[in-house]
């Protein structure tokens, strides 16, 4: 296949693009800098600048899998709060554009998008059917996806992979989780009883490949391990991983003072089931934590 990626050079994107060569399709990589225009697999193309025309050199692809949009791992300011919204709609415009001029468009998009659709609840278990929430994260995923669903109109089926918090020994969040293990003062953060559903990243890039495949697969899709779990029984199952204790609490009104309103990712959460996924016979490589982190660790 030919597959087009946007964002491909952050976590998801890299680990994408380099599954997807090494089993013979050939990528292209929509990026604001292309610093190796001598690759030919992937191949680099600049988009998004004065002048691009990124459309020119994607003639005959059959998929296009948009990941772009500013990280939400930065203190939201009112200021970078419309950046995070901002970067998500102007790519998805623009991958809107470039399907609309192309004569043969792709058989399908694959958008990124979040859990956090869902708002949050201690409680409450959310399907792919649930209704929205009402924070910033919701709203913006909310607006991203009803940007992203347009290309229906043009013949492209639309995928919405709303990922849960992705594992990766080198990228993303877990590093950050791990670090206080590292130093032995690792421990419960909040009240210990708020939801993460995560997913291992090669779940992710096998997820993603998976749902170019099968056409039967529309709309929102929970990329998220089938059994999630509560922020204390993730230190507890990641310090006996590490090998490390898991003692020391790090009280809720500290990191609402570190972190601002971005702390309700850490602090609050929800339980997201990935029922599409299972119901259309997708096959978790890691659907529990433990194994998870160990295959990471132990690498």
């Amino acid at each position: 296949m030919n597959i087009a990626i946007t964002g491909g050079t952050g976590l998801v994107g890299e680990a994408l693009s380099s599954h997807l060569v090494k089993a013979g399709h050939q990528v292209y990589i929509l990026t604001r800098n292309s610093d190796d225009s001598r690759s030919s697999n992937p191949r680099y193309i600049q988009w998004l600048n004065p002048g691009d025309s990124p459309e020119k050199e994607l003639e005959g692809i059959d998929a296009i899998v948009n990941l772009a949009g500013a990280t939400i791992n930065n203190k939201w300011t009112e200021e970078y709060k419309q950046k995070i919204i901002d970067s998500r709609l102007k790519a998805t415009a623009e991958v809107k554009r470039i399907i609309e001029t192309l004569p043969i468009k792709p058989s399908v998009l694959v958008n990124a998008s979040a859990v956090g659709y869902y708002g949050t609840s201690m409680s409450q278990e959310f399907t792919e059917q649930s209704n929205k929430g009402n924070d910033f994260l919701s709203d913006t995923v909310h607006q991203w996806e009803g940007s992203a669903s347009e290309v229906q109109d043009m013949g492209v089926r639309p995928v919405f992979c709303r990922f849960g918090v992705i594992l990766d020994k080198n990228y993303g969040a877990l590093p950050r989780m791990v670090l206080p293990y590292k130093f032995f003062t690792g421990g419960k953060i909040g009240t210990g009883k708020q939801w993460l559903s995560w997913i291992h990243i090669e779940d992710v890039v096998r997820g993603i490949i998976f749902v170019i495949e099968n056409t039967n697969v529309n709309g929102p899709v929970n990329f998220t391990a089938p059994f999630p779990v509560t922020m204390d029984q993730f230190g507890e199952t990641l310090s006996n991983v590490l090998n490390r204790p898991h003692w020391m609490p790090v009280p809720s009104f500290a990191l609402k003072i570190l972190l601002g309103e971005m702390s309700i990712l850490v602090l609050e959460g929800q339980r997201a089931i990935p029922e599409k996924l299972l119901n259309a016979g997708f096959i978790f490589k890691y659907p529990e934590l433990e194994n998870a982190l160990k295959e990471i660790f132990d690498k």
